[in-house]
């Protein structure tokens, strides 16, 4: 039976009209943060971090509006779905807890990636003015993957033993995020980056910044400066980052428009909310293990949990209530319970 009420063939112009908003966001986005010469101040950070939570909470309210309408209009569009019992009422709430649960968990999955572009950063001695420029282009790259991701993923979601391989790796995910030890300190190596290679082969690379520029000409000759490599790591991290974000949001609701849309708003304040998260990183201590869990039970939501309840479907309420109280939980654990700072040296005794 397809799960997919609002075809992507039939409603594009939805997806049309979110991009448009998205385009204006990040319009304002840049040329009220993107493009100042100065690092922008916590306040303002997280000022623009709460306006974007408040832009996908208006968002995901005017789907559940306009989902309503949509299917009391042409309640044929039930009759294929699973929710062919259901009432357009009913099925455009749960359409809307769907999208809810999904923006939670790509936000706690966004959340513990910046902890990556926070190491990235420093390995890279990025001064912080210049770090919210990386940021900017990063997302519109990511936005870019993400829809590519998330039209290959609905199209497989339609097999049943995809969910099945894609919730088996959403588990062992969570299981390697919980035995991983998260250490701030640890370097990467770009010079493994197969797109940082391939650049460095084409084009030769400045020995430092020139200004905000990821591109400059020297000497009659294009030259790419660390900047330009910065983003180019964040991108295919990026991508990495897809590979476990965009199962996760398949394994809580099929429905392109609600996958997309949930996903994208996710990173949407990411550039903001890097900020925030590098003054209070050390306070989350204990969010991997909340991410890492919350892999694990939507894995197990999409190969064998849904099979517990009487229509096959596991309550995406209950999927809701699970995931903020695993990442809510941990957050709150950490800030009650912040970790010990390590014992200072003893001044030897005259």
């Amino acid at each position: 039976m397809n799960s997919i009420v609002f075809p992507v063939a039939e409603y594009w112009w939805v997806i049309a009209a979110f991009l448009g908003v998205m385009a204006c966001v990040l319009t304002v986005d840049l040329f009220a943060f993107g493009l100042r010469r100065t690092e922008p101040s916590f306040r303002v950070s997280f000022l623009w971090t709460l306006t974007c939570v408040a832009i996908a909470i208006a968002c995901a309210l005017a789907f559940w509006w306009w989902a309503d309408r949509e299917l009391t209009t042409h309640p044929e569009l039930l009759e294929a779905s699973r929710w062919f019992k259901a009432s357009p009422a009913d099925a455009a709430r749960e359409l809307f807890f769907q999208f809810s649960a999904a923006y939670a968990v790509e936000v706690s999955l966004s959340i513990d990636n910046l902890f990556v572009f926070i190491v990235l950063f420093r390995y890279f001695a990025i001064p912080r003015e210049l770090q919210h420029r990386v940021l900017f282009y990063g997302i519109l790259g990511a936005i870019v993957f993400r829809g590519v991701f998330i039209a290959i993923g609905t199209g497989l979601a339609q097999f049943e033993w995809t969910l099945i391989v894609m919730g088996a790796f959403l588990i062992l995910t969570g299981i390697k995020v919980l035995r991983a030890d998260s250490d701030l300190d640890s370097s990467p190596d770009p010079d493994r980056n197969v797109l940082v290679r391939t650049l460095k082969s084409v084009l030769p690379i400045t020995s430092g910044f020139r200004d905000r520029h990821f591109f400059v000409r020297e000497l009659g000759k294009l030259h790419a400066t660390p900047l330009m490599i910065a983003l180019c790591v964040v991108e295919t991290t990026d991508i990495v980052f897809a590979v476990d974000s965009v199962p996760a949001v398949l394994g809580i609701s099929r429905e392109p428009i609600v996958a997309f849309a949930s996903n994208i708003l996710a990173i949407l304040g990411l550039r903001a909310m890097f900020f925030v998260v590098a003054e209070a990183m050390q306070r989350f201590y204990l969010l991997k293990y909340g991410l890492g869990l919350v892999l694990i039970f939507v894995g197990m939501k999409m190969t064998f949990l849904g099979r517990l309840f009487e229509d096959g479907h596991f309550p995406v309420v209950l999927s809701l209530v699970v995931i903020t109280t695993l990442i809510g939980g941990c957050l709150l654990l950490s800030v009650l319970f912040p970790p010990k700072a390590p014992p200072t040296p003893s001044e030897p005794s005259a």
